[in-house]
């Protein structure tokens, strides 16, 4: 059998980084590890092919030799599935799908030949056990159960052209223990936290350094810390024991929910492992919005003080922030501005409320019939799939607001500052500044430097932290190359900050 995989391209969003990556000659942020995992279940004698649309052209040939393509999605790339499905048509090859999209959209794609939904370790068995014995083949295989991920494979990392990534990624845990309204995650996954085991974390860490990988390796679960026990007693003591063996080839981030702050000891342990960064869903500084959302795990606390701790302890903080909320008035653009700077979080990924299918917000707006498109799935596409309370034109007035006054040059470079000086890096491994960043410096000075408007900030800050934070010098120079990704995505190149 000849398998051909294809990962659908992303558009231009916050997450994609694609004009921060230039900088650095990469062509992905990551890799499609959900694809390479079910690539590791299928049977060795099969002939496989990945294609990702992000690094790489889809070849008619390509199409010709495949008996399948499997494809899999997220909601932000229907675009691109349109397209290659277009194309599978015209070359009669049948397609098998499965992923986030497909696992919630599949009534939508009635030219798809086979569904394998929900988790590929309980479901592709079921596909492959009927095409092996020549059982009539079901066109939709899915479970009500959640997967145990002790079966989990080594994903097929070999598959990947791996130079083309800014980073691997690599899968330790699915579900969340909570529950917010806007969130599909549990929806998906659930709410009880399931692992793999360490002997098969540290497994993937080995395939990554024989295939003699160096560099950033992105932890993907939903939250990294669901299991702190397990995390802290088993994950975190082997991986600080491998890393130490191997010197410290890898650095991690992770995505955590904020009571990681409330534990000295596993912010130490992430260090020591080799994490550098984590992602916060933070959403609103307002109380009352959090309440509303059922943002449990964040309610009753000092927001801001917290995500310093963090970085205190020496782990960056991206965010994550919405307006849209019902109970959000007209003061919440102005306080997300000063929370934001305040904070130190340079990657502050703002976006309009929206409600994913099968969440609990979006049956309420079912319910109070105020949705009105399909969502997106872009977080900076200002758009929003329900009538909010607030005015639209109001809001969406506000929102750019936010958006001016935290990614212009000026402010921008100001929160760079503010993090700098809260930041407690801890240097493990190799000190000094990469090549990629070397590369990246030298192309910012053209760039940022020379050509952009907003050059003179540029310069204010290098100049700056050199003489002020010079062993941060790697740190300006990424986030100076992430500011010009934000303002493009954004469209803020040549537009000012209103204050």
């Amino acid at each position: 059998m000849r398998v051909l995989m294809i990962y659908p391209k992303y558009p231009d969003t916050y997450w994609s980084f694609k004009h921060a990556l230039k900088f650095i000659s990469k062509k992905a942020a990551v890799p499609p590890l959900g694809l390479i995992t079910v690539s590791a279940m299928l049977p060795e004698s099969w002939q496989k092919k990945l294609v990702d649309l992000n690094i790489e052209e889809l070849k008619e040939e390509e199409l010709d030799w495949a008996d399948y393509v499997f494809l899999s999605s997220m909601y932000v790339q229907k675009e691109s599935v349109a397209d290659i499905l277009a194309r599978c048509r015209e070359h009669a090859v049948k397609v098998v799908a499965g992923g986030p999209l497909f696992t919630q959209e599949y009534d939508s794609y009635p030219q798809i030949d086979h569904f394998i939904l929900n988790e590929a370790e309980i479901t592709l068995p079921l596909f492959l056990s009927d095409l092996a014995n020549g059982a009539p083949l079901k066109r939709i295989y899915r479970s009500d159960e959640f997967a145990d991920l002790s079966v989990s494979p080594v994903p097929d990392y070999y598959l990947l052209n791996r130079k083309a990534y800014a980073s691997m990624s690599l899968q330790v845990s699915r579900g969340c223990p909570f529950s917010c309204d806007f969130c599909e995650i549990t929806t998906l996954l659930g709410h009880k936290v399931r692992m793999k085991s360490k002997e098969q974390i540290i497994d993937e860490l080995e395939t990554l350094y024989n295939l003699n990988w160096r560099g950033l390796i992105s932890v993907v679960d939903d939250n990294f810390i669901g299991n702190k026990k397990v995390i802290k007693g088993e994950l975190l003591p082997s991986m600080i024991g491998w890393m130490k063996q191997h010197r410290y080839p890898f650095s991690f981030n992770a995505q955590t929910s904020i009571n990681l702050a409330d534990d000295d000891r596993l912010l130490t342990m992430m260090r020591e492992a080799g994490f550098t960064s984590t992602f916060i869903g933070i959403e609103t500084p307002v109380e009352e919005s959090l309440q509303s959302c059922h943002k449990i795990q964040n309610e009753n606390r000092d927001l801001l003080e917290n995500v310093k701790q963090i970085q205190k302890a020496g782990l960056q903080v991206s965010g994550g922030f919405i307006v849209g909320f019902d109970s959000d008035t007209l003061t919440v653009f102005q306080r997300q501005i000063e929370f934001i700077q305040k904070s130190g979080i340079v990657s502050a990924m703002v976006g309009l409320l929206n409600a994913p299918k099968n969440t609990r917000l979006y049956k309420q707006m079912e319910a109070e019939n105020r949705l009105t498109v399909d969502p997106t799935g872009s977080n900076t596409d200002f758009t929003m799939n329900f009538v909010p309370k607030m005015n639209k034109q109001k809001l969406l007035d506000g929102y750019l607001h936010i958006i001016a006054n935290i990614y212009t040059e000026k402010p921008y470079y100001k929160r760079v500052r503010e993090l700098f000086q809260n930041y407690r890096p801890v240097k493990m491994g190799k000190n000094g500044i990469e090549y990629n960043r070397i590369k990246a410096f030298a192309k910012s000075i053209f760039v940022l430097g020379l050509v952009s408007e907003g050059r003179l900030e540029y310069w204010k800050f290098m100049g700056w932290t050199i003489l002020n934070k010079p062993k941060l010098l790697a740190e300006a120079i990424t986030f100076s190359v992430y500011g010009y990704h934000f303002r493009t995505v954004y469209g803020l190149r040549k537009v000012k900050a209103v204050n």
